[in-house]
């Protein structure tokens, strides 16, 4: 739905309320992404200063990775039921206070709950604002071109991150916890005069708490055990018993959100094949990205002895690569489709992981190490956007907030997993006492990981390629409207037997995204 204060000139141009409305959401994503890549290079100066252990010292980047990644489902159809600009604002005030509280406590456990309060807090702010933005632009070009500005935000605000904080840590951790708070609140008013009112879902059918109590249950079960598995060990009698734990629960989710009559995932949605290739993609997309920064970052800071500063304005190239191509793609995913970009983004970074492998001790980073960042800021550029258009395109606008939730969550639970993979690989082939070469043939192993993980990516993304060729794409499954029967009209809807009905061909998306 739009209103007349965002609805585009009849030139195309977009009015300054637009502008400023997406200016506020890309604040808000700019911010969770500065703040998870800022905190990682205060880590040692935090430890030192507040006398933390290193197994506490992981959990001021846990904690926020758990609320997070465990309250995106809920944080997503809380949107959709509650009002999307309302779920916007009041979560935006709570990462505001979080950030304060943060860069003021003198204890651990002070600033891990900080840290806890601004993931929880991100997981509404996240769904609730791609989905203002989807239900607030139209379909086609204007959604796209608003995405590609929107997940470019994420990238720009990662790699300034890394800057940032290698500059702020010089003077004090602090300044790194406590610059979003301003950032968070100038946003929030901004938001509060510019953001489209969003009504509450009316014609619900109840709110589906056994699901979000199970649901978040198992996601913040699922992030907590992966984070935890490495230092517990994967084959742990606690680590087998809390996947078994995590198995169950979901088993359950599944048997609730088929019967609930109002679910907090309606699981139809995942009959449509594009909806899980860019659910799967944003899993290998990321997990293998975080994977990836990881290695780097321990490779520059340990084995290179480069500074924190250095290391950022080695990855800066990448960044500013997804800055500057933001405005263009939109127009490319408008004219070649979402799953040819996907496609070929995934191929540059399967090259840019593989030619990382040529790393030596005294590496020349113009010959070495700039090609992989330009080739993997190529990718992210065509990569992200293009899975946000896709896994939100065809989705009714009761469901966006929904579907933006569980697409969130497919990153995060994908970081957190192929990070802790990786991290076990490169453990496992780590001799004791080893010399700097042995350190560095010891991140191979997990390079090779990492960059399977994309070619994953990869071969998930060309089924999509050979079925759209076909003629047989699925692209989305919708909720049946109240008093309609599945399967009324036989031209275009397939009756699943589920209570909802599949758009089963092609020509139901919009020509500008046909893949």
């Amino acid at each position: 739905m739009t209103s007349p204060f965002t609805t585009p000139t009849s030139e195309g141009r977009w009015t300054p309320r637009l502008w400023g409305t997406l200016l506020v959401l890309c604040a808000a994503m700019f911010l969770d992404a500065l703040d998870v890549s800022m905190v990682g290079v205060a880590l040692p100066s935090i430890g030192s200063d507040l006398h933390l252990t290193t197994s506490t010292l992981q959990w001021v980047v846990s904690g926020y990775i758990l609320g997070y990644g465990g309250l995106l489902l809920l944080g997503g159809r809380t949107a959709d039921l509650l009002g999307r600009r309302q779920v916007f604002l009041v979560a935006l005030g709570v990462f505001a206070l979080a950030s304060l509280l943060g860069g003021l406590v003198d204890s651990g456990p002070l600033l891990i709950a900080s840290r806890f309060i601004k993931g929880l807090s991100a997981a509404f702010t996240a769904p609730a604002g791609l989905s203002i933005i989807t239900t607030t632009f139209a379909e086609g070009p204007l959604r796209n071109r608003a995405l590609s500005i929107y997940t470019t935000c994420a990238a720009t605000g990662f790699s300034m991150g890394l800057v940032l904080s290698g500059l702020l840590t010089e003077a004090s951790w602090r300044l790194t916890m406590l610059l979003p708070a301003p950032i968070a609140l100038v946003a929030l008013l901004a938001g509060l005069r510019l953001l489209p009112r969003s009504e509450r879902e009316k014609d619900h059918d109840g709110y589906d708490i056994p699901g979000a109590v199970v649901g978040t249950a198992s996601m913040l079960l699922l992030v907590f055990t992966v984070v935890q598995a490495p230092q517990a060990g994967w084959a742990s009698v606690r680590t087998l018993l809390s996947f078994l734990s995590v198995a169950v629960l979901l088993t359950v989710f599944v048997r609730i959100e088929r019967r609930s009559a109002g679910p907090l995932v309606r699981l139809g949605v995942l009959r449509s094949g594009n909806q899980v290739r860019a659910q799967l993609g944003a899993m290998a997309f990321f997990g293998s990205y975080v994977g990836f920064q990881f290695l780097v970052t321990l490779y520059m800071q340990s084995l290179l002895n480069w500074s924190a500063l250095h290391t950022a304005l080695a990855f800066l190239p990448a960044g500013a690569l997804v800055a500057v191509s933001s405005t263009k793609v939109g127009a490319i995913v408008d004219r070649f489709g979402t799953q040819r970009l996907i496609a070929v983004g995934f191929a540059l970074m399967v090259v840019g992981y593989a030619l990382f492998l040529r790393v030596s001790l005294d590496p020349v980073y113009a010959a070495v190490i700039l090609p992989s960042m330009l080739l993997i800021g190529a990718a992210c550029a065509l990569v992200f956007p293009s899975l946000n258009i896709q896994a939100t395109s065809g989705v009714e606008d009761h469901e966006q907030g929904m579907v933006s939730g569980l697409l969130n969550t497919s990153v995060q639970v994908g970081g957190a997993v192929f990070l802790a993979v990786v991290t076990a690989v490169v453990t496992a082939n780590t001799p004791a006492h080893a010399s700097p070469q042995a350190v560095l043939d010891s991140y191979r192993p997990g390079l090779i990981v990492v960059t399977g993980i994309a070619l994953a990516g990869l071969l998930i993304t060309l089924t999509g390629l050979r079925t759209s060729r076909d003629g047989h794409s699925v692209v989305v499954a919708r909720s049946v409207p109240a008093g309609a029967k599945p399967g009324t009209d036989p031209g275009t809807d397939v009756d699943t037997g589920a209570g909802t009905v599949m758009d089963a061909d092609v020509d139901a998306e919009p020509a500008a995204l046909r893949d």
